[in-house]
């Protein structure tokens, strides 16, 4: 049924415009900040940053968006308004009732605290010394557990920050879908670890040119379908994407000569990110709803994109000879098996970004095990990196050699994102899930890959998970596909064969 747009539902989605370029402004100086803005504009970026959000906060708690809220969920009202102000108004609703509850000069100094806190953690990281981030991370996490007791809480004090990132999906889940994970990988990570049958990697790790790795990652990305008109690529230390808005999605990456996976995988991986928002549909654009309805099912795009496109062995065949041509000759004597086994070898490693696909979920699982615990008062920020060693050692076995190959190497909780980490494994989850399904809808997946031609499955996904942006909960996406809830168990199925085939367990 058709609605007619009254003044005042005019007026809100005019105000929404309002609140959406301030943030769209945000979004834009934290991209410079992190693609090579000068050091010496550090302080007066983040005072703006700060002044620029504080308003936008000032706006999600005002009279005037009260006002609208009030008169347009009257039910005499509601029930005439489209689709897409209806979800708008319970997203306003929602954050109105969390904004409320946090006094705004306290959130104007948390925003300017995670803009410093971002530059003292690069500077840590680089020096591999946490006392240089300690007392910053000692502040952000003060802030987080005193948002939650104004934000309050049901069960786990952590249950409401993840309810930021993951609306519907608390610890008791966690606890035991992460559980049932561990349980699983653990072994499996143990029995490829003492394998005999181990590839031969040393052609990996031979000099690749940025230059020439950044000229495979604009390859790469055409081959994904990542729309150039409406991005751009850029380096960065810790790789991300940005959408500003569906024609103006970017993503950055990080290369390593000595090891092109790094930033191979790493623009995969932040193309699947894209991909998703540059297929958000249009009529969304300028509402809080034109952006990821969850960070899991953000995740579980960036990760299909990675895993099971970039890691399948059809789109390495085709893709094998784009790598070589781009190379310093190091592949020219390598057999497409012999270079499919060693790009998909699996070991315990230190760094999360660096993970292959059997270890990874375990660096998440640690990582919001620590989280949990800091929330809770359990744990505290100094006992961080000796907490943060000790499960590396019990769940791959390895131990860091310093800070910055350990407790310092994310970007998050610089930046104050706690509940967030979760999400990249619940998005690998929900990734294998959709896989499941995809291959049934669409048999001949693999020969697309092999073809190059990825467009029925970008059409896939743009159909069951893109277009909507936030029209969809992340529960009622995962519903619709599978016609279930959350379920680890495809993707254990998927690395114990993968793996066991590979490693000849």
């Amino acid at each position: 049924m058709e609605t007619t747009q009254t003044k005042t539902e005019i007026e809100f989605l005019q105000f929404l415009k309002r609140m959406n370029n301030y943030r769209q402004a945000v979004a834009l100086l934290g991209w410079d900040s992190r693609t090579g803005a000068p050091k010496k504009g550090m302080i007066q970026r983040a005072e703006v940053i700060g002044t620029l959000s504080s308003e936008l906060f000032q706006m999600s708690t005002s009279d005037e968006l009260k006002a609208y809220l009030e008169s347009l969920q009257s039910p005499e009202v509601l029930e005439g308004l489209s689709e897409i102000t209806q979800k708008s108004l319970d997203k306003m609703q929602k954050n109105y009732d969390k904004n409320m509850k946090i006094p705004a000069e306290e959130y104007k100094e948390f925003i300017i605290l995670r803009s410093k806190s971002e530059n003292a953690w690069e500077e840590a990281k680089e020096k591999g010394d946490f006392s240089l981030f300690q007392p910053y991370l000692e502040k952000t996490v003060e802030f987080q557990r005193k948002f939650v007791q104004y934000r309050g809480f049901e069960g786990h004090p952590y249950n409401t920050l993840l309810d930021d990132y993951e609306p519907g999906v608390f610890v008791d889940t966690l606890d035991q879908v992460f559980g049932e994970l561990k349980e699983k990988l653990i072994p499996l990570v143990k029995g490829v670890t003492e394998s005999a049958h181990k590839p031969k990697t040393d052609f990996l790790f031979e000099h690749f040119p940025k230059a020439n790795q950044r000229e495979l990652s604009i390859e790469i990305l055409k081959v994904l379908g990542y729309d150039f008109e409406a991005g751009r690529i850029d380096e960065t230390v810790h790789p991300f994407a940005m959408g500003l808005n569906p024609g103006d999605v970017r993503v950055t990456t990080k290369y390593n000569e000595n090891d092109f996976r790094v930033s191979l995988y790493g623009t995969i991986h932040e193309a699947g990110h894209a991909i998703y928002e540059q297929n958000i549909s249009e009529d969304l654009i300028g509402t809080p709803l034109c952006g990821g309805t969850s960070m899991g099912i953000h995740e579980s795009q960036s990760l299909f994109t990675e895993k099971f496109i970039g890691q399948n062995e059809k789109f390495m065949e085709r893709n094998y000879p784009l790598i070589k041509k781009h190379s310093n000759g190091q592949f020219d004597d390598v057999s497409n098996e012999d270079f499919y086994f060693a790009v998909n070898e699996a070991k315990p490693s230190l760094i999360r970004i660096e993970a292959d696909e059997l270890t990874y979920c375990l660096h998440i699982i640690l990582r919001y095990e620590l989280e949990k615990a800091l929330i809770a008062g359990e744990l505290e920020v100094r006992d961080l990196p000796e907490a943060w060693n000790n499960k590396m050692e019990e769940y791959l076995g390895i131990r860091p050699s310093h800070d910055g190959e350990g407790v310092l190497q994310d970007v998050h909780w610089s930046m104050g994102s706690f509940g967030y980490f979760p999400s990249y494994a619940l998005g690998y989850i929900y990734a294998a899930q959709m896989k499941e399904v995809i291959v049934k809808d669409i048999p001949h997946y693999d020969d697309l890959l092999l073809n190059g031609n990825h467009t029925e499955i970008r059409e896939w996904l743009t159909d069951k998970v893109h277009k909507y942006g936030g029209l969809k909960k992340p529960e009622e996406i995962i519903k619709d596909i599978t016609g279930g809830g959350i379920d680890p168990q495809p993707l254990v199925n998927y690395l114990t064969e993968k793996y066991t085939r590979l490693y000849q367990l």
